[in-house]
């Protein structure tokens, strides 16, 4: 993890457990610097990224100020880490259907920007959340970038073993969202009569110099996903 979002984390994190409310002000730009011990361009690119996910809001000569949290349960649908921070209040469990080593197809390797014969993780797995079906993920992962997954690692976050164990610096992401009448394959999956709707999020996430390491589709069961964006300032 990249220096300033770990910093940023650390300030999302004092807020949610002091329970700051809507309007509170956060200490001055030199005294977060001082606590955080991090550079002023470090901490403004932290601050940049909270304003960003709608948990700050900066006002020009008053400070940084506590936006409103975001009610339980809810994705944020502009993070590129998962949604395990999102759902911490929640129970969220886990079941592998697919787990193994392959060569890519010629869309996925394009996609990933794979060499000739380079393999990748294919993994397949149903998310709940308070013992409902959430969703159906569905990732390739370059083996390149992630050498080694196994059934354990792949039922709790990945994101949070690519990123603790691994030191998987992760930097940005392209998302793409549709709407569809879901397979009776995926239907059955997600434990709805068939003809439900569903929503498709395909994403590409990159790591923070430019490579792409992970092309993944998340197929959500509309009644039991919520989400939320808040926009930044202009």
């Amino acid at each position: 993890m990249l220096k300033y979002q770990e910093v940023a984390d650390r300030i999302e994190l004092a807020i949610k457990d002091k329970k700051l409310s809507q309007g509170t002000r956060l200490p001055s730009l030199n005294e977060l610097i001082s606590k955080y011990d991090v550079s002023k361009t470090t901490l403004v690119k932290a601050l940049t990224t909270l304003e960003d996910k709608g948990v700050i809001y900066q006002v020009q000569g008053s400070g940084i100020f506590v936006r409103r949290q975001k009610r339980d349960g809810y994705i944020a649908l502009m993070t590129n880490m998962g949604f395990t921070k999102d759902l911490e209040n929640n129970k969220l469990s886990t079941k592998v259907i697919d787990l193994k080593i392959e060569t890519p197809s010629a869309e996925v390797a394009r996609e990933l920007n794979c060499a000739p014969g380079e393999e990748v993780y294919f993994i397949k797995r149903i998310r709940y959340v308070d013992n409902n079906v959430l969703c159906i993920e569905q990732s390739y992962f370059r083996k390149k970038i992630v050498p080694y997954l196994n059934k354990e690692i792949i039922s709790e976050s990945i994101f949070n073993y690519l990123t603790e164990v691994l030191k998987l610096k992760i930097g940005f992401s392209d998302k793409y969202l549709r709407t569809d009448i879901l397979k009776k394959t995926e239907a059955k999956l997600l434990e709805l009569p068939n003809n439900s709707p569903g929503l498709y999020i395909d994403e590409l996430f990159y790591t923070a110099s430019g490579e792409p390491f992970d092309l993944s589709q998340t197929i959500y069961n509309y009644k039991h996903a919520n989400f939320f964006i808040q926009s930044g300032q202009k």
